[in-house]
């Protein structure tokens, strides 16, 4: 009994020291009520060229998706390990003979949160994702596979354009709209067609480009799916087409206006946007302006709120959270500043209160984000839960040191969010050595059979 009583209490210390460096309360559970079964949240990794799916009910990492060709084959020059020598992540792309993805960036679900859409920035292509089975669509037994080889050689995915940067589906889930950074279009693909052709039994998945301002960064639809915003990491503007489909549900766009956005974003740096959930705004984060602003999603699409967020605030994505307690936008900033919980290091989440009204929308708190440049964020169908993804490792000396990780809040009141985890995303086993997971860019919270935010 004295030695079981020791070991429950060294395991009670271990757990609160543990909880003193990474601020986690182990006593505290998320509700299980907004989280069903399914549910699962998907991190691009950059650097590693993977993709993490978070089981959020225990909020571990469930497995790793491979995009990388590593190991398809035993001989050195296929190998991610070669004479016991690891490449560095920014060699890795350049082995002889690798055809994996190249800077995996842009993840969005399907409408019905079924598949999901991935873009290889380096690559040119985009990848599609069963998100039930959590596998890439279209890989092949591998003909080399053994002890020393993966199962699979990976899919080529499907050839786009010059620096794909973001997928976005439409509301309706027949297409795929991929802005091509790298260019002045957007690459258009057929659902239907993309998955035929990432299997290699059909081609033709792209029906067409459309033209539109230089280095477009992302589309969003309108909640009606009547208009694409698109916004631009070049020019300080924002193009608006008309979706305008046929009777088969098929796009023909028609620009209808492109709009001056210099007053909120004199530097041309707008990497995303997202409407609101009632659809009557879209809202734009401005990087190198280090604001974010919302405008009308109704013609002729005025500008409503351009927020400050602070010298080198540099945010990156946007999030709406609205439940019983309040409605608000969250923006997550790229800065990581001193001071954060236990000492340590860590960006900040702006809180922008969306209830006050339109024109005198203002920051009206932060939360430490409990990691470093914080980048992807989305909540949970609830809007009680949030994930965020952060693109620099943990510092030394701090539990997690030397991996990248997810953090999950609880946010069932918006304006005080409690933290619940750091989640640190660990490796991909390949068999010839372990690729760390690194770089998280995008993430998204999926429920299959669930009208996401995309629907």
């Amino acid at each position: 009994m004295n030695e079981q009583r020791r070991d429950f209490i060294k395991t009670t210390m271990a757990m609160t020291v543990a909880a003193g460096l990474t601020g986690a309360n182990p006593a505290r559970a998320q509700s299980a009520a907004s989280i069903e079964a399914g549910d699962r949240v998907f991190i691009t990794n950059e650097d590693s060229n993977t993709l993490v799916v978070i089981d959020p009910r225990s909020n571990t990492v469930e497995t790793t998706i491979n995009l990388t060709s590593f190991d398809e084959d035993p001989r050195p020059p296929f190998r991610f390990v070669t004479g016991g020598v690891m490449p560095a992540h920014a060699a890795m792309i350049h082995k002889p003979l690798y055809h994996g993805c190249i800077d995996a960036h842009g993840a969005v679900p399907s409408p019905d949160g079924r598949l999901l859409a991935t873009s290889g920035r380096g690559s040119s292509n985009v990848y599609l994702i069963d998100a039930i089975g959590k596998k890439v669509i279209g890989n092949t037994p591998n003909p080399f596979a053994s002890p020393a080889a993966n199962p699979e050689r990976l899919s080529s995915g499907i050839l786009v354009g010059r620096e794909p940067h973001e997928p976005t589906f439409t509301r309706n889930g027949k297409e795929l709209w991929v802005t091509l950074r790298g260019e002045d279009r957007i690459a258009i693909l057929e659902v239907e067609r993309a998955i035929k052709q990432a299997a290699g039994s059909e081609a033709g998945a792209i029906r067409g480009f459309v033209a539109t301002i230089n280095g477009p960064a992302q589309v969003w639809f309108s909640a009606d799916g009547a208009l694409a915003f698109v916004a631009s990491q070049k020019v300080s503007k924002v193009d608006v087409f008309r979706v305008n489909p046929d009777t088969q549900g098929y796009s023909r766009p028609e620009r209808l206006a492109t709009l001056d956005t210099a007053g909120q974003d004199k530097p041309g740096f707008t990497p995303f946007l997202k409407t609101s959930p009632d659809g009557k705004e879209v809202w734009f984060s401005h990087k190198l302006a280090d604001a974010v602003s919302g405008r009308s999603t109704a013609e002729p699409f005025a500008l409503l709120d351009a927020v400050p967020l602070g010298n080198l605030a540099r945010p990156n994505h946007v999030e709406f959270v609205e439940n019983a307690k309040g409605r608000v936008v969250y923006a997550s900033l790229a800065r990581v500043d001193d001071g954060g919980p236990g000492g340590i290091a860590a960006s900040q989440i702006a809180i922008i209160d969306r209830s006050a009204p339109a024109g005198s929308r203002k920051v009206v708190g932060t939360f430490f984000s409990r990691g470093r440049e914080s980048h992807g964020i989305w909540t949970n169908p609830a809007n009680d839960l949030l994930y965020v993804a952060h693109e620099q490792d943990e510092l030394p000396g701090t539990p997690n040191a030397g991996q990248t990780v997810c953090t999950a809040f609880d946010v069932s009141d918006p304006f005080n969010p409690r933290f619940i985890a750091q989640i640190p995303l660990g490796s991909l086993k390949l068999p010839s050595g372990e690729l760390r997971n690194k770089k998280s860019i995008n993430l998204v919270y999926v429920r299959p059979g669930y009208r996401g935010q995309t629907a």
